[in-house]
């Protein structure tokens, strides 16, 4: 199960979410996404249990607690919406006659 997980300090780092997880249950997998331009956190990530019992449980504990000095939310996460990438293409000139 993919776990949601905002509200993350920027100094939160994945080994730090990680082991706030497992003392839930095996984690597979923590990703805490970052800003492309400036390589700072964004403040959130997800986690990936393959229990969805441990991570159910998980996500009782930890949603509201803190981690780091702040209080994150943590959530089963909404799956991606289909049809790839984000954002339209456009642009172009278009010529009038």
């Amino acid at each position: 199960m993919r776990i949601y997980v905002g509200n993350l300090s920027f100094q939160t780092t994945e080994d730090n979410l990680r082991t706030a997880f497992e003392a839930h249950g095996e984690v597979q997998e923590v990703a805490i996404v970052m800003d492309r331009d400036t390589g700072r956190s964004r403040g959130f990530g997800f986690v990936t249990m393959p229990d969805s019992g441990e991570a159910n449980a998980a996500i009782e504990a930890i949603n509201g607690s803190e981690v780091d000095g702040r209080t994150v939310n943590a959530s089963e996460a909404r799956p991606r919406p289909s049809g790839g990438g984000g954002g339209g293409g456009g642009g172009g000139r278009r010529d009038r006659y």
